[in-house]
């Protein structure tokens, strides 16, 4: 008997000191979990919503709980990894109401920069524009903080650029699409936002197309906002190689012309289907940005178009879209033009190719009906001038059924 009170008291007593141990371990998390979320700029980014709300304006940005996106994203598992970068690995996220998303987690912090990156915050959950990722909240309570963007399930615009062996290739018309759309958030970004942003990291990966293949720029992990009464940031070099900007990269000093020499290097992407950098090409042409220059230059442009592209453009649009690329890929970063303008021009060379498709395809039955009955009438003269009229007509019908359409 006395053995099995001891027995049951040394259970209570080990399911009390279990208890109390999980107790403790728990609210050692949660302190940590505290201390991590103030650090990381949490209360300062709870008062910029607050703000926000109380003056009028809706912000969609949530703070996430870090249990939130551990359970969806299925713990980080590998198999839910849509990218990784040099800044950090996204995966896709089920939310508890089904929404999927696309959660970013960085490979580093600096926490010097915590104020700058609830601002970063704060400007892009107020951000809307429908080639713009949206950003749907952020995770501080973890030692490098998570961000949440809305999931585009079409991949980037490098794959469909560059591998082949997808479902669908692009064609000139998405091109031209995809191109205009990019430089309409851009130029949104650096002139229409609340406060300037500057993304600093422009490349055919971080422009994703959804459902409908409509673009949408995405990873503002380098990005920066620029002062109104500034025309320039000066910052540590941030970048992607093939991208970069050369004037930036020997100054340091951050404008959004930067990233219009990036967009000329997607515009190059985009008419080639060739890659930023390539050593299969000439050591001075390594470089597509200088190697679309050169072709430009020395007229040898049409000979790098791929056969269907050049089909389905035509040399004038293919020349404008060129030259648009060499002015974006000016080495002066003042002779490079504004993304407004560039998405201007852009949209314009939209209009006329879809005029002329549409052009194209109304006079294509015409041509082909027109073509039939000048045989045909051709067919019908010669057997009038011999005299015999049914023989005419019966060729003319002869002629009209046997002309290839």
């Amino acid at each position: 008997m006395f053995a099995g009170v001891g027995l049951a008291l040394v259970v209570t007593i080990s399911s009390t000191a279990l208890c109390y141990y999980w107790a403790m371990k728990r609210r050692k998390m949660r302190r940590k979990r505290a201390e991590l979320f103030r650090k990381n700029g949490g209360l300062l980014l709870q008062q910029r919503f607050t703000a926000i709300t109380s003056q009028g304006t809706d912000s969609s940005a949530k703070i996430f709980s870090a249990e939130e996106l551990k359970t969806a994203t299925n713990n980080y598992n590998e198999t839910r990894i849509l990218g990784r970068g040099a800044y950090g690995t996204v995966y896709k996220g089920v939310l508890p109401d089904e929404t999927v998303v696309a959660v970013k987690k960085s490979r580093v912090f600096d926490e010097s920069q915590v104020e700058q990156f609830v601002n970063e915050i704060t400007i892009l959950s107020q951000t809307d524009h429908p080639n713009v990722v949206k950003l749907l909240g952020c995770c501080l309570e973890i030692e490098v903080p998570l961000l949440v963007y809305e999931f585009i399930p079409n991949g980037t615009l490098f794959q469909h650029i560059h591998d082949r062996s997808g479902p669908r290739s692009l064609t000139w018309e998405d091109a031209l699409r995809i191109a205009a759309e990019t430089a309409e958030a851009l130029a949104y970004l650096h002139s229409t936002a609340a406060i300037p942003i500057i993304h600093r990291d422009i490349k055919s990966s971080n422009i994703l197309l959804d459902e409908n293949f409509v673009a949408k720029i995405s990873d503002f992990g380098a990005s920066r906002s620029v002062p109104f009464d500034q025309t320039h940031v000066t910052t540590l070099i941030q970048g992607t190689i093939g991208y970069l900007d050369p004037e930036y990269f020997q100054s340091s000093q951050l404008t959004e012309k930067s990233d219009v020499y990036s967009f000329g290097v997607v515009l190059a992407e985009l008419l080639t289907r060739q890659k930023p950098i390539s050593v299969g090409r000439p050591e001075e042409s390594c470089n597509l940005a200088m190697h679309v220059v050169i072709l430009v230059n020395e007229g040898r442009l049409l000979k790098e178009i791929e056969p269907h592209i050049l089909e389905e453009a035509g040399e004038e649009q293919l020349y404008a879209v060129a030259q648009l690329s060499v002015r974006c890929l000016s080495m002066n970063g003042q002779e490079r033009p504004i993304m407004k303008e560039v998405a201007s021009v852009l949209e314009e060379l939209r209009r006329s190719f879809t005029k002329e498709q549409t052009m194209r395809k109304t006079d294509e039955p015409y041509n082909e009906q027109g073509n039939l009955l000048r045989e045909a009438s051709s067919t019908s003269s010669l057997h009038r001038s011999e005299g015999s009229t049914q023989l005419s007509m019966e060729a003319e019908m002869k002629a009209s059924c046997q002309t290839p359409r």
